[in-house]
């Protein structure tokens, strides 16, 4: 998709803050109809700009009251060994991002846990004893005050 127009932007606009919007709806917001609106959808979707959708679940609500950062360092950057590094992470269910970094950190993880026994066990048995880490610092959140996922679309 080479560019996109102001109605494609209040498209994503619109289905990034509400997912679950009909497309009839969405059309009405965006003051097209139906039928070209779900065309310009499913475009937007075949070319990956909308990767998908999901439901907000509530972490605390379902039990993992801990949310953790992981600063992970290797010992070795070579391409295999990072994306071994990658491949182990995506295996690890608590983890739920994991971002390759520039500079001294070569990983940071955001990794949720029901307490921090959990936290620990997972630390020290999954985590830490990874081929090729070289050490992991972490910092646990106190709370958090802003999550917005997406990116910052000017209608």
């Amino acid at each position: 998709m080479s560019s996109l127009d102001q109605i494609d932007r209040q498209l994503l606009t619109k289905l990034q803050d509400e997912g679950r919007i009909t497309n009839v709806e969405l059309a009405s917001r965006v003051g097209l109809t139906a039928p070209p609106c779900l065309r310009r959808v499913r475009a937007l979707e075949d070319a990956g700009i909308i990767r998908g959708y999901h439901a907000d679940l509530d972490p605390q609500k379902l039990g993992f009251a801990i949310t953790v950062f992981a600063m992970v360092s290797l010992k070795s950057q070579a391409e295999s060994d990072l994306k071994a590094f990658e491949d182990h992470v995506s295996t690890l269910a608590e983890v739920r991002e994991c971002h390759m970094l520039n500079g001294e950190i070569d990983f940071i993880l955001k990794i949720v846990a029901r307490d921090l026994q959990e936290f620990q066990a997972f630390l020290t048995s999954k985590l830490t004893p990874a081929a090729n880490v070289a050490s992991v610092k972490t910092s646990l959140t106190i709370r958090t005050s802003k999550q917005k996922p997406g990116v910052p679309l000017d209608e």
